[in-house]
């Protein structure tokens, strides 16, 4: 004959019962979140084991035409970029938790990844481009938002893309700035060692000049060196303004983290951009990735 449990041992089979279920609970949805991971969905999120919350970005593969065989391995190469880029910014999501203001994920993190993927994604159309119809409006797949956790402006489509008409170059809200430029060799942006505007207290962020290092740009590939040429100098004037906006923000690690390493990477493209198109009708210059990295110079 069982005998009737008492209060104490009822509160403690309940408590027990509980805990196994909440066990079992996030053993669910472990197991979900590695199924998830295991196949291409409608976004390339990341996950963290921290809390910060996680930057999810549109999948972009899943919205390409039929891709023509000469333009595959570009393409594939930097749809693994995509994923690096999303990598990365969850790296610097969780290595930053604490630091900033509020506005400090989107400006710092969100917005620099934005700025990759334009870049990204308009290599992705072009090179399908060349053989077949260029695919269009890719680039409102490259805001990103974060998912929990943290607080973040949200994605908001294709404002503020810079990309002026989607031509298959990141940025370009420079390009009718190069109006006459052909002939004069790529100098668009001869004077990024200057570096114009910030000047205040903060310093400015002083870059290696690209255009004086270039060899003869062949006449084809002018027009498209000289709009990376200026999309460089904006990259650099995007920086500077951040820096003066973020006065204060973050430890001493932040200047690096948050604006010298993005715009690191924003230079290593757009650097190899200008070599490639050169490399087309002409020798394809070396070495110039040596040249992304700038400083601060107070």
């Amino acid at each position: 004959m069982s005998r009737a449990l008492p209060k104490y041992n009822k509160r403690r089979v309940a408590i027990i019962g509980g805990a196994v279920a909440v066990a079992l609970t996030g053993a669910v949805v472990v197991n979900t979140a590695l199924a998830g991971e295991s196949k291409s969905g409608a976004t390339n999120a990341q996950t963290l084991a921290a809390g910060p919350g996680t930057i999810v970005c549109p999948d972009v593969a899943s919205k390409l035409p039929a891709i023509p065989a000469s333009a595959k391995a570009e393409v594939d190469r930097n749809l693994t970029l995509l994923q690096t880029q999303i990598s990365e910014a969850n790296t610097r999501l969780q290595n930053t938790v604490g630091q900033g203001g509020p506005n400090f994920v989107q400006n710092a993190i969100l917005g620099p990844l934005k700025d990759k993927r334009v870049s990204t994604v308009n290599r992705i159309a072009t090179a399908i481009g060349r053989t077949a119809a260029k695919p269009t409006g890719l680039d409102a797949l490259a805001p990103c938002a974060l998912n929990g956790g943290g607080a973040a402006a949200p994605a908001t489509g294709n404002n503020g893309n810079n990309n002026a008409g989607n031509n298959g170059n990141a940025g370009n809200n420079a390009n009718n700035g190069n109006a006459g430029n052909k002939g004069n060799n790529g100098n668009a942006g001869n004077n990024n060692a200057g570096n114009a505007g910030n000047a205040g207290a903060v310093g400015t962020i002083t870059c290696p000049d690209v255009a004086s290092q270039l060899p003869a740009v062949p006449a084809s590939a002018q027009a498209e060196v000289d709009r990376n040429l200026a999309l460089l100098q904006t990259q650099i004037n995007e920086a500077n303004t951040r820096l003066k906006n973020t006065v204060g923000q973050g430890g001493p690690n932040f200047v690096q983290n948050a604006i010298l390493g993005p715009l690191q990477g924003k230079r290593e493209s757009t650097i190899d951009r200008i070599a490639i198109s050169i490399g087309r009708k002409g020798t394809k210059p070396q070495g110039l990735n040596v040249l992304a990295a700038c400083t601060l110079n107070k």
